[in-house]
């Protein structure tokens, strides 16, 4: 749950007064934000290995893993604008709900 909540702000961060189009003709700021991308679904991965429980309490927790594995073996197919989507419209759910899972202990 560290490694998520970790890469979410740092995504959050990155993206933070920033445009789509600061995005796009920004190649170091989209390797960043598809790393922390990547880090969240690995450890999304591994919490559903290890308690399957809890990481079905994170909505959308497969399409997470997915899209990470999209990142990963589709690098070379990245949709700019689906990451910057994401980014923008379902990392605020996500890292909503790991905070809330982890205030819980």
């Amino acid at each position: 749950m560290f490694d998520i909540q970790r890469a979410s702000g740092l995504v959050s961060d990155f993206i933070r007064g920033k445009s789509f189009q600061d995005y796009t003709s920004d190649p170091m700021l989209r390797a960043a934000v598809e790393r922390e991308f990547e880090i969240i679904g690995e450890a999304l991965s591994q919490l559903a290995k290890e308690d399957s429980f809890l990481a079905a309490r994170i909505s959308e927790h497969k399409r997470i893993i997915a899209f990470r594995n999209l990142l990963i073996h589709g690098y070379a197919d990245v949709d700019d604008q689906l990451v910057w989507s994401v980014a923008e419209g379902k990392l605020p759910i996500l890292m909503a709900e790991v905070n809330a899972l982890v205030q819980e202990g």
